[in-house]
Formats: C-alpha cells, structure tokens, sequence
C-alpha cells in the first residue's frame, strides 16, 4: 500500500520510526480500552508525519477513523476542515443539546440563525464525537493543522484540550507546534538517524552510487526522508555516479517544492493542467475535478501520468500525496493559468449548494477589480459571519477591498474588512487595513466607523487608555447620521473612560467624557434603558452622583423591555454595574443572575467571563462563599477555553475574604502589573480594593488605610469607589487618622442620602457609627443592623454585628457585646469568612462567649474541585449535558464524576445531594422563575422614596 509521502513502501515510510509507533500504538489501546487521548506530532516537511498518521489508521482496528487534511487555498472557507470531521458522524447530530445542535448546524450551513460561539460550536463537536465514540471506539486524524481554516483549528484544538472519558484519539500532525494547540500531549519528529538514512538511501536506489555523492544527499537531506528519496529520484546515472551537477544546499522546504516542481514540469500539458485544477480547489471532489477539467478540454486519461510518477491519486478523493507537491504545482503555474483553473472550478461549482466556494475561485479568477465578484464577496461574508466565521468573513471582505476601484466603496469594504479583523483577533491586518483608508475621502459615516474600529483596536492591543478619545470622537461624527448609533457610542465611550480610570488617555478621562456625553443629541424616540443609561452615567459623572439616580434607577426597571437578547447582553455589565453604583442589590442579583443565564441559552460563551465574575460578585456580598468559589471555578475553565484575559476579579475578593493573605497579594500584585501595561485603571481599584477588604479583616489597620488610598487615588467617579469608601472609614478610625475617614464619609454620605436604599443607608449608618464613638454610636449601630438585615448583604450584616460588638466589648457590656459578637462570629464562621471570624472569636473570647463552631464543610472537604462543581450543579437540577455545557466536558465524562461523588459522600442518587451540599443563599441559579428573569416591572416612579420611606417606618 503506497503511502502519502511519495508512494515508497510502508516498511520504508517508517524506517528509524520505532519510538514513535510505539507512543501511537499506546494511543490506539487507551481508546480501544475508553480513555481519551490528543496528541501532537510536529515535525519539517517530509519527516515522516503522514506516514505515522496512516500507520495509526492501519492499527486502529475496531476503531472508526476519520481523516482530515488542511489545505491552504481553503484556509478562508470558514468550518472548512471542521466539516471533513463532522460528515461521517453528522447522523448523530439530533442528540445534542439544542442550543448545541443548532450552533453546529448554523456553522455548517445547514440552517438560519443568529451567528453561533465558537465555543459553543466547540461544545457541539465535543458532544457530537463522545455520540460516534459510544457505538465505536473513535480515531480522528488531522493531517497539515497549520493549511486549516482558522475557526475549524480552534474548534479542533478546544475538543482535544476538553477530552475526557470518551473513548476518542485525536491525532494532529503539523510542522510546527503553535499557539492553537498550546497544551495538547507533543511528539516531535527530526530526521532519522545516519544508520537509518543510509539505509533508506540505499534502498531507493536502483543503481551505484559515487561516495561523494551519496555523502552530499546525506548532507543536504539532514535525515529527512522525502528529501532522501526526492534528491536521489531527481539525479541522473551519471551524476549519481560521477557528482557533476548536483544542486547546492538549500532549504528544504524549498529545495523539496523545487524537486516536485521538476516532475510536474517533465509532465504532459493536459496532466498539468488537471493537477492545477486538482490544486485550486482541495475539497478532493472528483466530480467537481472532473467537470471543471471538461470545461477546460482536458479528459481522464490526463490523470495516468500523474499517478505514475507518484504525485497524486484520483479515486473516490482526489489527493496530492503531499503538500508540497500540491504548493509546487500551483506556485509553477502562471497567472493566467491559475486564474484559468479558478474560473473553471467557478463554473463547475454549485452555485446554491457552496455559493462560498464559487464566490472565492471567482475572486481568484478575476485579473482586476470586477464589482460583480466584489458584491458577490460582500454576499459570501454575511454568510460566514452568519455561520460565525468571522476570520472567513474578514478574508471576503479583505479581497473585496482589494478587487474594488471607486475610492470611496474600497474604502468602506476596507472600513468593513477592518471591523471583521478586530472580532476574528487579527489585529495587525485590522490596522492594514484602516491605513488604506487615512488617504481616502471617506463620507462621515465611513470615518466614524473608522475610528470605532480603532478604538476597538486600542482595547484590544494594550493601549486601552486611547480607547475612550477615539469613541468619543467616533460619536461625535455620528451624531448628524444616525442619533442611535451616536448615543449608545456616547455610552460605550463613558464605560470606557471609567474602565480606563487613571490610565486613561489625554482627553478620554471620566469628566471629559461626560461633559461631552451630556451634550449628546436627545433620542427621536421615547427613552430607552440605553438612552437612560447614558442620560443618568452622563449627569451623575458631570452635575454630581445625585443628578444621575432619577435615570439609572428608571433604567435599571426599563431594563430588558423590547430588548432582544443580543442587546441585553451588549449592555448587561453595564447595568449590573449601575446596580452596583446606586446600592441596589435587589436589582444587581435579578441582573446578575440574567446575565449568566443569557450567556447561557444564547450560546455568547465570550460573554461567560464577565457573567460569572458578576454573578460571584452577588454571591460574595451574599456569604455564599462555596457556590461563588464554584462559579469562579467554572470562570478559571470559561477562560481557559475562550483565551479571556479578564484579571481575577471574583479570585481576589474571595481570597479576601477567606483572609488568604499570600493568595491575595498574589494576584492583586499580577493584577494590578497586568491592568497597568494594558491601561485598565478599574483593575488597580478592585485590587487595591481587595487588599484594604482583606486587611480590615486582619485587623491591619495601616495596610487597610495604604490599600484604600490607592484605591480612591483617581475620585473623578465616585460611584465607582462605593466599596472602597466603607473601608476607607473603617481602616482610617482604627488606625487614627479621623481626618481620612471624615472626607471619605462626606462621599459615601451623598451617596446614600441620593439612592436611599437599605444597603447603602445600613453601610452609612454603619461608618457613622465608627466616626462619632460616643453614645450616640448605639442607635446608629442598631440602624445599620436593621438596615442591613434586610437586604441578602450578610457580610455586610455580619461586620455590623461586629463592629457593634466591639463597640459594646469597649463601654465594658459584656452581655450585650457577647449577644452581638455571638452573631457576628456565627456569621462569619458560617460563610467561611475566615479573617472576619477570626476577629469575632478574639472579641468572643474577650467577653467570656463561646468559640467553639467548625468552619469546615464535610461534604465539600473530600471531593475536589472539580467534583464540587459537578455535585453542586447536580444538586441544583441540571442534567448531564447541561452541567457539560457549563464546563466544557462531554456528559459522558460528567456521569464519571458524578459516579466518583456518590461513592465518596457514600449516597446513591442524585436527589440525595440537596442533604449533604449546602444550598446557595440567593437559591439555584439553574432553578430561578420567569419573574425571576427580570424582575417585576413595577411603576418606577418614586422607587426610591417608597424603598426609604418603608424602611424609615420600621426604624
């Protein structure tokens, strides 16, 4: 049987491959045996890596094998290789999740909807495999990663990162290792060994060979076989015999093309002709091949000489035994040639059926612009995009650009082809691509669409400091075009400028951009959630935080009203973060917990990171520290597979308040490097946050007072300094500096006085309390007790019960202190907010009270993390493959743990989780009501007043 590499025999394809057979023929029985193994084999071209992909294919017996190849000229065919995978398992399809099945079949083209997550995609073709795997143990080969279309590479690389117990091999082979498969099990593959390259030199010769010569092609071919075989094939008897002519030394990529380049051209003209059709297009179609050939007067008998030199195969699938031989057949060919062969292979294509594919050898065949194909390439890009094919669509429209000749439409399809980079992350070409258009004449709509993307581009490289100027800009030049556009730009220049804080650029600081959002046009329309968002951010960042609470609060009730998901999901940590800044936690958990759900059942997995660090945020506040660790858990997973670079938000503060000292300085030290270098100042102020949260716990007040003036160095947004402040108060009076804890209740009093919440009047009266010390320190205590109590902020609630115990510990009443310490430390020692607990018991101690409770969860202590988070989303109602969607596992591999859990916490079902696994204090998330989702929308109208005045009432 011939192999790839040039048609030698097997025996020889594998000379000096022993180790590596052996590593592959341990692969092949952990699969047979259920385990699930990704490996990577890397090597130059001609090593030898097809080789040991068909060995393994001839070892896999039992086995289902699948093989892939990636070829360059389809790299812009979105889901291109993914789909050579998926094909022969494609009938398994109906026992995915929906929301899976349908990502997978709108990435294939096969039905409409709203473009697809990669992830989720990735999820899908995990499922779909550990199906195929459960009738038939399952092999996938993947020859040539680095031709692959980039969408179908990181789908590929996510399944066999994600590979649990399912009973499947996946083999990459790719000349050098990259970033795509960063992670994945490697096996490099040099040249052989001099014994063994003698050898196989020997036996490819058919006659004698001068010594000089055989020691020059040993030389030169640096124990690569096909280099071996093809320098000895291209040398006539006499040189091999005598040394005259042979070519110097070159690099083997190069000098291998060049050998295949000589057989191609000693060739017939029809053979040539069908071997460059063969390489335009690389679906291996025979029927394509064959009438595009037609078209172009060439018939069957042309393929007989190409198959005898051993250069490709034309059966059920057209393949060129090896890459380069395909590379020095289309490279050989002339322009007119290779522009020929694409308009054959256009002609011959299905239009309805791979509109794509006609569309891109159309744009190959084209000699110069041709508006035709360009609005043809536009058409093919909406397509891809819709299939979430956004590095595909990047590349129509690039071409597009290219092949356009009216200044002002190149332009705006390069404006376009931009945008498409900066999403896909290829963000050089995005900045290519903006400098065709500096000097062009491009309409008012075309350059603020420029500089969106160039702010997109600065949030994106680093520079996220320039990021708030350029939306600033950008709405500006919108403002006569299109209101809507122009005001929600205005927003995402505000969120700019507070997430860059003190890094932002000259210009693009908070009140500078609020002065200008103030100025934005009003909308034609009834005020939207969105309008009210940038109404209130804009008055309260510019007049003062009072002038904003009117319009964030109707925002917040508005919020998700004639909204489409997508939408909701574009402004959702923002108003999670308004909900935040006016101290309305009702609101923030409703939100918070929307926000992971629409993640969720929409499929935006890029959206995951911030959703679960929002909603452990609500968790954290709550005391519900095991099922906010959980989520920051499923976070670190979320991360892992989507490439987030979101810092640690959720990390930190959970460190903090457990009172892991070493575990918060190091990630707020990472933290705080990472946001500087990429000008994140929001990141600086939630690090120093956590710190000053952490210290306070302590009882290091100096520390505290050091980390919280850091944290509110940059004011220009009060709001954003809401948790700050409280322990700004705290630190400054225990370490006797009144004078910083007076300015810093000034801020937190506007604050309260505006919003009027429970929260933030219980944390006032709280702070108040701290500053007086007198007698009149008791009623304020008592305030922030009843307050706080009836909200679900039990950490807040607990540190009111404590610093009145203190206080009480102080005036020397020990009973009444013992009553409050008691709580406060029965609290803490509940949540697992361990340094706070450990305060509380020293105070305890001091008045005679009990210290005695356990912090230590049974159930929780022998499972391991990834355990815990099976077994608690097991607990809350989620079936296997929804708790497989969330971590990115098979529902094969999570029935595995759940198998592993039962038998530690030595129960037998599922519905006996609920008795050994606390619930979370805010309820399942998985279980919330449609009323849930969003709330009730009572009347807004006088909220706030009814909030304060009930609670007033019960005072």
């Amino acid at each position: 049987m011939p192999s790839h590499e040039s048609g030698w025999s097997d025996g020889v394809a594998l000379t000096g491959r022993g180790l590596e057979c052996g590593v592959l023929d341990r692969l092949v029985g952990d699969v047979r045996a259920g385990a699930s193994r990704a490996l990577m084999v890397h090597g130059e071209a001609g090593v030898g890596k097809t080789a040991l992909l068909d060995y393994v294919a001839r070892q896999a017996v039992g086995c289902q094998v699948v093989r892939v190849v990636g070829v360059q000229s389809e790299m812009e065919l979105v889901f291109a290789g993914l789909h050579q995978v998926c094909v022969p398992v494609l009938d398994l399809h109906d026992r995915l999740p929906a929301p899976q099945r349908d990502a997978l079949r709108i990435a294939f083209g096969l039905g409409a909807g709203p473009p697809p997550d990669r992830f989720l995609v990735g999820l899908a073709v995990l499922g779909l495999l550990s199906e195929a795997a459960e009738r038939q143990p399952l092999i996938c080969l993947v020859d040539d990663v680095q031709w692959l279309d980039q969408a179908s590479a990181h789908v590929l690389a996510f399944v066999a990162r994600r590979l649990g117990t399912e009973s499947i091999g996946l083999l990459f082979a790719t000349r050098a290792a990259g970033a795509d498969l960063s992670g994945i099990p490697e096996l490099g593959m040099t040249g052989l060994r001099e014994t063994d390259a003698r050898g196989l030199l020997s036996s490819a010769l058919s006659g004698p060979i001068d010594d000089r010569v055989r020691e020059q092609i040993l030389l030169e071919a640096r124990g690569n076989p096909l280099a071996l075989l093809q320098l000895a094939r291209g040398l006539t008897p006499t040189e091999l015999a005598g040394g005259f002519g042979l070519p110097g030394a070159a690099p083997l990529p190069t000098s291998l093309e060049a050998g295949f380049a000589q057989q191609v051209a000693a060739l017939p003209s029809n053979t040539r002709t069908l071997l460059l059709v063969a390489a335009a297009d690389p679906s291996g179609d025979p029927a394509l091949l064959w009438r595009a050939a037609g078209r172009l007067g060439v018939d069957a008998d042309a393929a007989t000489p190409a198959v005898d030199a051993g250069l490709a195969d034309f059966g059920t699938r057209v393949r060129f035994r090896h890459p380069l031989a395909r590379t020095a057949t289309y490279r050989g060919a002339s322009a007119q040639q290779r522009q020929a062969a694409h308009r054959a292979l256009a002609e011959a294509t299905d239009q309805h059926l791979d509109a794509d594919r006609s569309a891109w050898h159309r744009a190959q065949a084209a000699p110069g612009p041709d508006e035709d194909v360009t609005a043809e390439l536009e058409r093919s890009a909406g397509r891809a995009r819709a299939r979430g094919g956004l590095a595909a669509a990047s590349a129509f429209l690039e071409r597009a650009a290219v092949l356009t000749t009216d200044p002002a439409a190149r332009a705006g399809r390069a404006v376009a082809a931009a945008a498409a980079k900066v999403q896909a992350g290829f963000f050089d070409a995005a900045q290519a691509l903006l400098a065709m258009t500096e000097s062009a004449s491009l309409t008012p709509q075309q350059r603020a669409s420029a500089d969106v993307v160039r702010a997109q581009l600065a949030y994106n490289t680093s520079r996220g400091g320039e990021a708030p100027v350029l939306l600033l800009k950008a709405a500006r030049q919108l403002e006569p075009i299109d209101v809507t556009l122009s005001r929600a730009t205005y927003l995402d220049a505000l969120s700019a400028a507070v997430f860059a804080g003190r890094l932002a650029g000259p210009g693009g600081h908070v009140p500078e951009a609020a002065r200008a959002a103030v100025g934005a046009p009003r909308s034609p329309h009834p005020p939207s959630a969105v309008d009210l968002l940038l109404d209130g951010m804009a008055a309260g960042l510019d007049k003062g935080y009072g002038a904003g609470i009117p319009f964030l609060t109707l925002a917040l009730f508005a919020f998700g009203t004639d909204m489409t998901a997508e939408e909701e999901l574009r402004w959702m940590w923002l108003a999670a973060i308004t909900a935040i800044r006016v101290w309305d936690d009702e609101r923030w958990n409703v939100l918070s917990g929307r926000y992971v759900r629409l993640a969720r059942e929409t499929g935006a997995l890029s959206e995951l990171p911030l959703a679960l660090t929002q909603r452990a945020y609500t968790l954290l506040f709550a005391g519900d520290l095991p099922n906010a660790a959980a989520l920051i858990g499923e976070l670190r997973v979320a991360q892992e597979v989507t490439g987030s670079g979101l810092a640690p938000y959720g990390a930190m503060a959970l460190a903090a308040l457990r009172g892991d000292e070493s575990e918060v300085v190091s990630l707020t030290d990472a933290t705080i490097q990472d946001a500087t270098r990429r000008g994140e100042g929001i990141g600086i102020n939630f690090a120093e946050w956590a710190k000053a949260l952490l210290y306070n716990g302590l009882g290091n007040y100096d520390l505290a007072l050091s980390a919280c003036r850091n944290a509110v160095a940059y004011d220009r947004d009060v709001a954003s300094l809401c948790w700050s402040l409280p322990e700004m108060i705290e630190a400054a009076v225990r370490s006797g500096r009144p004078e910083a804890a007076t300015k810093a209740f000034a801020q937190l009093t506007e604050m309260a006085n505006a919003c009027g919440s429970d929260w933030a009047l219980g944390v006032q009266a709280r702070s108040h309390a701290l500053l007086v010390g007198d007698e009149t320190a008791e009623p304020l205590y008592r305030q922030a007790v009843a307050r706080l109590g009836r909200t679900g902020l039990r950490v807040d609630l607990a540190r009111a019960h404590l610093l009145y115990g203190e206080w009480l510990r102080r005036r020397r009443r020990r009973n009444d202190a013992r009553v409050q310490l008691d709580a406060a430390q029965g609290m803490f020692t509940d949540m697992g907010v361990a340094a706070f607990a450990a305060r509380a018991d020293r105070e305890l101690r001091a008045v005679g009270g009990r210290t005695d409770r356990s912090a230590a969860r049974a159930a929780d202590a022998c499972l391991t993390a990834q355990e815990t988070q099976i077994a608690r989303m097991a607990r809350d109602g989620l079936t296997n493959p929804e708790i497989g969607t969330r971590l990115f596992i098979s529902a094969r591999t999570v029935q595995y743990h759940l198998r592993k859990v039962f038998a530690k916490l030595g129960i037998s079902s599922r519905s006996q989780l609920a008795g050994v696994l606390p619930e979370s204090a805010l309820g399942p998330l998985a279980s919330a009501s449609a009323d849930e989702t969003l709330g009730q929308k009572s009347a807004p109208e006088g909220a706030v007043c009814r909030r304060r005045r009930s609670a007033d009432s019960k005072q």
